[in-house]
């Protein structure tokens, strides 16, 4: 096996993600249909997504520290597993509690397994071209709005809601089982790290650093900065599209201010990682969270249709380009051996900062009568988030990548 493998890893995680993540964000393309047959209510059927995120963000953190004992494939297959079964028992539930436990549990809890121990796989193929690498990885979350959601769509029209989902869980399988097979680690990380005297035991040591980790400066200020990024950007991506209603924009072209961020999230994900590796990623990343902020503050001033796509542009490729970069610096401090687990745990904390965005743009709204206190909020949430960026301290240099040990940069 050699270095050029991690290509192949790179492109089965990207299948694997577009189809994973397309197959559990295609729900509300399923709700009026859903309603419309089943009599519950659009609060019930959007409630099985809610507990989806939940459900995901911790699932992430266990199949994190799952995948660094045992391999991300073993736990890619689970998940895909877990994946089809929920969306086959969705399909047939009778009952709205059945749906919610098949979809938002099941389902929901299969996605926190493809994106910690993907991305920790392909970190250890890479010491060049890294972010660029993560970053083409994270590129199949991106497309999947844009492919499999319109697929279930026509789906959805061709044979109703519930054949829908069928073929969508079988196509997943299909697709996502052959590909985990790809999903290898890197022969560095296999290897493990050499007991520097015979007779050395490593295991301990691995506990005692898997069990401190997450208590480190190093992780805090990862974590915090991925909560605040996330916090920032979730409000305004949720409620744009009311925003620009409220201005007078159509409500199919506001809907398509989504598309226009889906777009340049792609676009922002190759920029930003090609640069990442030229300029650094601490440098990168800081920029992109300032880029995302000024972006956000500039929407109190837009009323027309045309500046809210430019703005949806630039916000696009700004998150976009910098959600890649947290599992880049998360490999600049810590050994290949508990990689999982620190992007698992950072994944729970920004699955929590995307939950404040929504709630609390709707209680400014219904408070003030207006959507420019959330953008405001939000702008300075993400200033916040550029200002611990800064606090990411340089690397210590330690011995050869040991687990749970910070790196050279």
């Amino acid at each position: 096996m050699n270095s050029r493998y991690g290509w192949v890893v790179v492109a089965a995680g990207a299948v694997i993600t577009c189809l994973a993540m397309g197959a559990m964000f295609s729900l509300p393309v399923y709700l009026q249909p859903i309603a419309d047959e089943t009599g519950w209510s659009h609060a019930g059927i959007s409630g099985a997504m809610t507990v989806g995120f939940i459900v995901m963000g911790v699932a992430g953190f266990g199949w994190g520290t799952l995948s660094d004992r045992i391999g991300a494939r073993p736990v890619v297959l689970m998940a895909a597993l877990l994946l089809g079964a929920g969306l086959v028992l969705a399909s047939q539930a009778r009952d709205l509690l059945v749906f919610q436990f098949a979809y938002g549990g099941l389902v929901g809890a299969s996605g926190g397994a493809f994106f910690a121990p993907i991305i920790s796989t392909t970190l250890g193929w890479f010491d060049k071209n890294r972010s660029l690498a993560v970053s083409l990885v994270s590129i199949g979350g991106g497309v999947a709005p844009m492919v499999i959601t319109p697929f279930a769509s026509v789906l959805i029209g061709q044979y109703g809601w519930r054949s829908a989902m069928l073929m969508i869980a079988i196509g997943a399988l299909v697709v996502v089982i052959p590909a985990s097979l790809l999903i290898r680690r890197a022969p560095a990380v296999l290897a493990g790290p050499t007991p520097e005297a015979p007779g050395e035991a490593t295991a301990p040591a691995r506990r005692s650093s898997m069990g401190s980790v997450l208590r480190t400066p190093q992780f805090i200020v990862l974590a915090t900065t991925f909560f605040l990024c996330c916090a920032a950007h979730s409000g305004p991506i949720f409620h744009t599209v009311s925003y620009a209603m409220l201005c007078g924009a159509p409500a199919l072209a506001a809907a398509s201010i989504y598309s226009v961020e889906g777009v340049a999230g792609l676009f922002g994900r190759v920029i930003f990682g090609t640069l990442a590796d030229r300029l650094g990623v601490r440098r990168v990343l800081v920029a992109g969270l300032a880029l995302q902020a000024i972006g956000i503050y500039s929407y109190i001033y837009v009323s027309e249709l045309p500046h809210f796509y430019m703005l949806a542009v630039v916000l696009g490729m700004a998150y976009g380009g910098v959600m890649p970069l947290y599992a880049v610096i998360a490999r600049d401090y810590f050994g290949p051996n508990v990689m999982g687990t620190v992007l698992g745990a950072a994944t729970m904390t920004s699955s929590i900062g995307m939950a404040f965005g929504p709630l609390g743009g709707g209680w400014l709204y219904d408070t003030f009568g207006t959507y420019h206190w959330l953008y405001i909020a939000s702008a300075a949430v993400g200033l916040a988030a550029a200002a611990m960026a800064l606090a990411f301290p340089p690397p210590r240099k330690t011995s050869d990548d040991q687990p749970g040990t910070l790196q050279p940069a």
